[in-house]
This record gives structure tokens, C-alpha cells and sequence, in this order.
């Protein structure tokens, strides 16, 4: 369509839909071609929140996508017709603008397995979706980690490197070959990448060949060198990795934007931890987060003028600063801000709660029905909560670097200067799930921490690994911790006693309780001071002669239940309760006097309001990279990885089964996670380590859908390898027309070890045609030689049985590969020799194929 004309109907009920540049106008592009974008074009990509991101009031993503070769006109007819968008789709939309190779992770997430760069544009793009086309010989450099991309390079061994994965794609047989120094998880994701495309572009019909050791693939690098010709010197070093740390990412400035006369003005504002309240709604607002990306936020109340300029003023802003050109840069409206954007200010709140309640989101007082936890993990994973509280509990004390049990009576009474681990024995879904609890004290040293986690392992081991572990700080005990102990966890200053035990309470003690039920109530001690005293809530003052029970003004009924029941923790002093305003003289006495103290009401502790996120966690750079997965689901989670998901309240890390020695860096990870937090986040928010198939329901809850069995049937990379991608009879005609073709010895003038490459060419009408010799790279067909004839007959598989069977190296014909004998029969004769076909007996092992070759006289 022309951009200046009426903008296409926009399907609510399709998640995503591509327009792409021709000449000045915006044709859509057909679902199939989706993910493959040409280096010449500009495109536009609209996504649509469908199911339950829906319901939740997700926003509308468009992104303006710049080809690193689109021209100047092109770029010109996308962002016009953008704009055209937006305002159809009003200011429930977030623009991104994207460069091709740095696009940000929101773009990523819709292209499954992954996105491909091809050379050329405008008709070409059009064109390229044709299915079972084999006229094909290109070369693709394969990127990327959870987010996979292939670009195509020239087709030559300089475009490789040691730590690169390419593929070498020749219609009917595609070839991975996988640098040294990559992964097992890069290998595995751009195998799934190569398969997709042998599915989408090949109808699943092509064969693929992977080169993990060349030594051990020498037929699949004799293909590659007939095409790229012969490697001469050693690879390049693999290409530095320029992902962004969290360290640069942290560093956020806030600027106001407006006019001033005919001058444009940027002021800044404010520098981390940024607060919502700076955010006007008749002002327009930049956030620079590091150079990385740019956000451009505008209020409701901004005018119509000040919108439409926004994308222009963020790239200004980016190029005054001298950032690169492909900065990601979005432009946001109140009330549609991603999650992203949302966790770089302190707090967040939903615009209708702000706006009541002046910046601040109230957590609701729920009694959790606990009786749904385990038929409803949603419920659970909201109220942290896999079960009731009523499983099996030990406890061990660390004392002297070793676990000192802790016996049922005394469990809950845990002391500031000690750490506990504490192991939880519940039923899932007919399952035994373990979680185990690692309290660590405010007063404990660094050894006492590393005593903590060594104790940890050696419970683990005896567990076979499957304890699901929750690092825990005093004071921020999640509520599971808290129903455990049914209400009664007293926290005692200083440090334990003999085998665990608390001291004896001696002199002068106070005891603050917060809560009104099990999965909230927890009893500190603070120092036994008047200012320590609150109106909202209720304390035990415990002298020699007498514990007193102090009710504040402002507690309600469920906090004096809930005290009562923690007092019985407290035996052998007489109890007495006492109403604020009517202390006895004693009382104030033991205080050591009366002093000031709140007496206002407290506000109900704030809560996040913001979407959980999930991550992919690498330390490959030497620092923490994160990539974000948007719209995740279980499919995300591999065995490979680590990943980190953030929901506010809580941190987990998944350990991938295969993820290796990364795991020992989990925790780590997730401490600096906290730490370069744009937010500051505390460091003493929970962390939870979660092992691939022992998810607990307040993991598992956050997810739209769980199947407990997926991992069951989940193949490995290696079995992948072993099972589904033999050498098959089109990677064999390649490997035999190699052989029988005689490279023309080099011009003395060439560098020693290059020979000219073999051009494979494939026919367009289908694999079964065959595959040809073609012309060289320079054009000409190559040097005919004297055993041509014989060599084609060779070639196309149609030598008699007995020049073959039972024939010694020497004697056979010309061209023959002696390791191959049998695939120069013709079908025929191979079909009443072997008993079934040629593709038939390469999908068998190997071995079954030399015994079968041993057997009938072809070995």
C-alpha cells in the first residue's frame, strides 16, 4: 500500500503481522517469510497481546525495523507509515525502533528458533519464500545464545572463526560445522535453527550433516572444500562477545524534555534509584539507561506535536551523545509501560492506584485459601506458598562449621548470630518434594555463611540433587518459612546455645510481633528501649519478674490472636497484658524511661505491581549478561541453561540439568543481579535455586502452562546427533561426485594449499534429479579430464554389481570411493543385493551398515 494512503485493516486476533518496504510502499508479508529479513529493506512489525497477556492489558507492540543497507527512502516510507499506526493504534502502543543485528529482545521473542539477515531486498524479499527450491549455495555465520540469528557471509573459509557456528547450505544437503570453542547449548540452538530451515525452505527434505570434529566428519569437510576450497593456515580466534553487562544497564539519568520559546530544552532531572512521582502527566520525559537504550516517555496530557516528534528527539538525543546508531530506542505512553521499563524506578504502580493513593500500591490482606495450592499453581506461585505448612521440618543449627540438630521443641526460635538450614519434606502430585531453607543471621560472618552453604551440598548429595534451595535473610522470611513454624518464629539477638538451643532469656528483653496469621507473623528482638515501641503493633517485655504483653492502639483483633499464641513460646515469667496509655510505672522502668515513638498508623507494606520477567543468565564474558525471553513459557527453559526469573518478591534461578559448572555461580549471579538492580533492589531478597525436574508449584505458577513429563521425552543434543542425522544417500551422491571429481592442480602462483572450489549445483525441480558438477568460480567449467565418462557413470550410480563386489581398492574403477562401494549400484541392483533401499540403509547405525557391507562383499 502507498504510506500516504488509508492504513490496512489490522487483525486484533493475529499476534503478529509484517509489512516490509517496496519502492515507497508497505506490502505485507506473507506468515511463512516471517523471521527472515533482507539487509536492504525496512520493515514494520506489529505484535498483539492474544490469550492471557491479553486479558492482563498488555500493550501493543510496533517495531521500525532498519536494514544496515536500506536506503534513505526506504527509511523515510517505514517511518511514515509507523506513524500512521501509532495513531490508529492510539496510546495503547510502545515503538521500538531496531537495527538490524541489534535488536532487542522483545523483537527476538516472536521468531522462533530464530531470525535470519539475507543479502539483497525489494523483489528479491518477495520472492525468497518459495518452498522446496534446492538451486541454493550460501553460507550463513549462526549468533546468539537463547536469541539465535544467522547471517549470510561470503562463501569462503576467511568468514569462519573458531568460536563461530556456520552453515553451509547447498540445497539438498546443509552442512553445520561448529567452531572449537563453542558450547554444547550454541551448538544445540543452531541445530534447531538449521532444522527449522530445512523444514520451512526445504519441506523437510534436505539433509543435514554436522561437523562437531573434523577429523571425525572427513566427508562433510571433503563436500565443504570442494565448495569453499582448501583451507590454508589456521582459523581466526573467535569474535569478542559485545553483550551489555548489568553493570552498564544500571546506569540510568532521567531528563525532562520540553520547549522553551524556539529553543528544544533537556533538562535532567534525577540519576538511580529514579521514582515514579518525577514522571508528570503533561510532560514528556527521555530515560538514557546506559547508552544501551533510550525510552522516550510521554504523558496523557502531552500534546499532540510533542508525540509525533518523540521518535525524532530520542534519535537526536542519541546522536548528540554520540551513542552508536543502532541504540535501541522506544517510545513509551502512560498507562502502557513494558515491565521493562517500569523496574528502572523504585517502585511502580498501576496508573489508577497511583492516582487515588498517591504513588503508593497497597498490598491487600487475603487469607490464602490454602486448599488450592496444589490443584491451582497460579495461587501459589502469587502467594509463595507450594503447600500449607503442614509437611514434615528439620532443623539444623550451624555451629563449629557442622549441623547441629535442632529439636521440635525449639524449632522457630532461631538466633541473630547463627545460621539454620531448615528442610521441608512435602507431596506434590503423589511426589516427595524437599525444599531446604537457608536462614542466615544479621550478626553472622563470612565463614558462617560458606559453613552454611557447605552443609547445604552435603544435604543435597544425600538428596541425589533434588532439593529445591531458598536462600533466606533475616527479617525477609518468605511466608512458606513462617507457616512452617505455624506463626511462632522468634528471632533472639546473639547466638545459640549448646546444640542449637537459645539461650536463656536473661535481664531485660523486648519482642517485637508483626502479623496476623501463620503466613505473616514473625517475633524480633529489638533493644529493650521506649523508641523501639510502635502503635500498630504489639510487643513482650520480658523482665526478671514479669513478661508483659503490650497491645498498641492501633492492632487489631488478629494481631492479639496471633500474639497470644507466640507467647506461649515465652514459659516460666507470669504474663501480663497491658493496654497502651495504661503501663504500669515498671513498665516504663524496665524501658529504661519514657521516650518518644511512632504512633501513627503503619501503611501496609508496598508491594510489586510489575509482570514477572525471565532471563537467560551467561558468564562467558567474564561479567553477568543477561538476555530477557518475553512471552515465556516452558519451552524457554533448556537443559543448558540458567535462567534467572525475577517476580519481585523473589528470585529463581533454574539450573538446567546439563548447565555444567555454571551452577556453582548461581547464587553469585543472582546476588549481582540484585546489586546492579536499576532499582536497588535489596540484597536480602529471597533467592531460590530450582533444579530441572523438581519445580515447586511457586515456580512452576508463573507459567501459562506446566506439563511435569515434558523433560521425560526431551532429547539431548548428542542423541539428537545420533538418532535423527546419519549420513543419508544425498550427503553420500555429494561425497561420491567429490571423489570423482579431479581437482585441477593450482597455478604455480597460488598459495600453497588452495585448489579451485567445486560449485555443486542442484536442479530446482527436487532432490531426486541429482546433483551436477557445476562451473567454477571463475566462471568456466572445470578442466575435462580423460575419465569423465567413467567418472559420471560412477557418479550417477550405475556401475555393474561386479566391478563392485568382493573388489580390492586397486581394482576398482576409477572415481570409486572404497569406502562407499555400494552406493554405485544402481537401485535396482542395491534393492536385490541388500534387500531394501539405498535410503533405507543409511537411516541404519553405522555398524549395522559395515556388518551388512562385511557380509554381501562391499566392506
Amino acid at each position: 500500500m502507498d504510506v500516504n494512503q488509508g492504513l490496512p485493516a489490522i487483525d486484533s486476533h493475529r499476534a503478529l503481522q509484517i509489512w516490509i518496504t517496496e519502492n515507497v510502499k508497505m506490502l505485507p508479508l506473507p506468515e511463512r517469510a516471517h523471521g527472515n529479513f533482507f539487509e536492504e529493506c525496512c520493515y514494520v512489525i506489529l505484535h498483539v497481546p492474544q490469550g492471557p497477556e491479553a486479558t492482563r492489558g498488555g500493550s501493543s507492540d510496533l517495531h521500525y525495523w532498519i536494514g544496515k543497507e536500506a536506503s534513505a527512502e526506504a527509511q523515510r516510507a517505514a517511518v511514515t507509515f509507523v506513524q500512521h499506526l501509532q495513531e490508529a493504534l492510539g496510546d495503547r502502543a510502545v515503538l521500538h525502533r531496531e537495527s538490524q543485528g541489534h535488536e532487542s529482545d522483545c523483537f527476538h521473542s516472536y521468531f522462533h528458533p530464530g531470525v535470519i539477515y539475507r543479502k539483497g531486498g525489494r523483489a528479491s524479499a518477495l520472492k525468497h519464500v518459495d518452498t522446496n527450491t534446492y538451486n541454493v549455495q550460501r553460507l550463513l555465520h549462526i549468533l546468539g545464545r537463547k536469541h539465535v540469528s544467522a547471517t549470510e557471509v561470503a562463501l569462503s573459509w576467511n568468514s569462519f572463526n573458531k568460536g563461530g557456528i556456520f552453515l553451509l547450505d547447498l540445497g539438498k544437503v546443509m552442512i553445520q560445522w561448529n567452531g572449537p570453542k563453542t558450547s554444547i547449548s550454541q551448538k544445540s540452538r543452531a541445530l534447531t535453527l538449521t532444522c527449522s530451515l530445512r523444514d520451512r525452505e526445504r519441506g523437510g527434505r534436505a539433509q543435514i550433516g554436522v561437523v562437531d570434529d573434523e577429523t571425525e566428519a572427513a566427508d562433510l569437510v571433503g563436500i565443504m572444500e570442494a565448495v569453499l576450497g582448501r583451507r590454508s593456515g589456521s582459523l581466526c580466534a573467535s569474535v569478542p562477545n559485545n553483550s551489555v553487562s548489568q553493570l552498564q544497564k544500571a546506569n540510568v539519568r532521567l531528563y525532562h524534555v520540553f520547549e522553551k520559546g524556539t529553543d528544544l530544552v533537556v533538562q535532567e532531572l534525577a540519576t538511580r534509584p529514579l521514582t515514579q512521582d518525577l514522571l508528570q502527566e503533561d510532560g514528556c520525559y527521555l530515560l538514557d539507561q546506559g547508552g544501551f537504550r533510550i525510552y522516550m516517555w510521554q504523558g496523557q496530557k502531552s500534546s499532540p506535536q510533542e508525540k509525533k516528534a518523540a521518535l525524532s528527539r530520542a534519535v537526536g538525543f542519541m546522536q548528540a551523545k554520540g551513542y552508536p546508531n543502532y541504540t535501541n530506542v522506544e517510545v513509551v505512553n502512560e498507562g502502557a509501560e513494558p515491565t521493562a521499563f517500569q523496574q528502572l524506578f523504585r517502585t511502580w504502580s498501576a496508573e489508577s492506584e497511583r492516582k487515588k493513593g498517591g504513588g503508593k500500591s497497597k498490598r491487600r490482606q487475603v487469607k490464602p485459601d490454602v486448599g488450592k495450592l496444589h490443584s491451582q499453581p497460579e495461587l501459589a506461585a502469587q502467594l509463595r506458598m507450594p503447600d500449607d505448612g503442614s509437611g514434615k521440618v528439620e532443623v539444623w543449627c550451624i555451629q563449629d562449621s557442622q549441623r547441629q540438630p535442632v529439636g521440635p521443641k525449639h524449632h522457630g526460635q532461631l538466633c541473630s548470630g547463627n545460621c539454620y538450614l531448615t528442610l521441608y519434606t512435602y507431596q506434590q502430585l503423589g511426589r516427595v518434594q524437599h525444599i531446604l531453607y537457608l536462614w542466615q543471621g544479621h550478626q553472622t560472618t563470612t565463614e558462617d555463611i560458606r559453613a552454611l552453604n557447605c552443609n547445604a551440598e552435603e544435604l543435597d548429595l544425600m538428596y541425589q540433587g533434588t532439593l529445591v534451595w531458598e536462600h533466606v535473610t533475616m527479617g525477609r522470611e518468605p511466608p512458606h518459612f513462617l507457616a512452617i513454624f505455624q506463626g511462632k518464629l522468634v528471632i533472639f539477638q546473639g547466638g545459640a546455645g549448646n546444640k542449637g538451643k537459645r539461650p536463656p532469656i536473661s535481664g531485660t528483653r523486648l519482642f517485637h510481633v508483626q502479623g496476623t496469621d501463620i503466613h505473616n507473623t514473625r517475633t524480633m528482638e529489638v533493644p529493650a528501649r521506649a523508641s523501639s515501641l510502635s502503635s500498630s503493633d504489639i510487643f513482650f517485655l520480658i523482665t526478671t519478674d514479669v513478661c508483659y504483653l503490650w497491645f498498641g492502639k492501633g492492632c487489631n483483633g488478629d494481631q492479639r490472636e496471633m500474639a497470644r499464641m507466640v507467647a506461649t513460646v515465652f514459659s516460666g515469667n507470669d504474663k501480663e497484658t497491658v493496654l497502651e496509655g495504661q503501663e504500669p510505672p515498671h513498665f516504663w522502668e524496665a524501658l529504661g524511661g519514657r521516650a518518644p515513638y511512632p504512633s501513627d498508623k503503619r501503611l501496609p507494606e508496598e508491594v510489586c505491581s510489575t509482570q514477572p520477567r525471565l532471563f537467560e543468565c551467561s558468564g562467558h564474558s567474564g561479567c553477568l549478561v543477561l538476555t530477557e525471553v518475553l512471552f515465556f513459557g516452558q519451552k524457554d527453559l533448556d537443559k543448558y541453561d540458567i535462567m534467572l526469573l525475577d517476580t519481585c518478591q523473589e528470585i529463581f534461578l533454574w539450573l538446567g540439568e546439563a548447565a555444567g559448572e555454571w551452577k556453582k555461580e548461581a547464587v553469585a549471579w543472582g546476588l549481582e543481579y540484585l546489586r546492579t538492580h536499576p532499582a536497588e533492589r535489596s540484597l536480602a531478597t529471597p533467592i531460590v535455586l530450582v533444579k530441572q525436574g523438581h519445580e515447586p508449584a511457586t515456580f512452576t505458577g508463573w507459567f501459562v502452562t506446566w506439563d511435569p513429563y515434558r523433560w521425560t521425552n526431551n532429547q539431548s543434543y548428542e542423541e539428537v546427533m545420533e538418532s535423527s542425522l546419519r549420513p543419508g544417500p544425498a550427503i553420500s551422491e555429494i561425497t561420491a561426485e567429490v571423489h570423482s571429481f579431479q581437482l585441477t592442480p593450482p597455478p604455480s602462483d597460488n598459495k600453497a594449499g588452495h585448489s579451485t572450489p567445486l560449485v555443486l549445483k542442484v536442479s530446482q525441480d527436487g532432490p531426486e534429479n541429482g546433483l551436477d558438477p557445476g562451473i567454477g568460480v571463475d566462471g568456466k567449467s572445470p578442466s575435462p579430464n580423460p575419465t569423465s565418462s567413467s567418472s559420471s557413470s560412477t557418479a550417477n550410480g550405475s556401475l555393474p554389481r561386479e566391478r563392485l563386489m568382493y573388489q580390492a581398492v586397486e581394482d576398482l574403477p576409477q572415481g570409486v570411493d572404497p569406502a562407499r562401494k555400494e552406493f554405485y549400484l544402481s537401485d535396482s541392483d542395491f534393492q536385490d543385493i541388500f534387500g531394501k533401499s539405498k535410503e533405507e540403509f543409511y537411516r541404519m547405525a553405522k555398524w549395522k551398515q559395515q556388518q551388512e557391507k562385511k557380509k554381501l562383499g562391499f566392506f
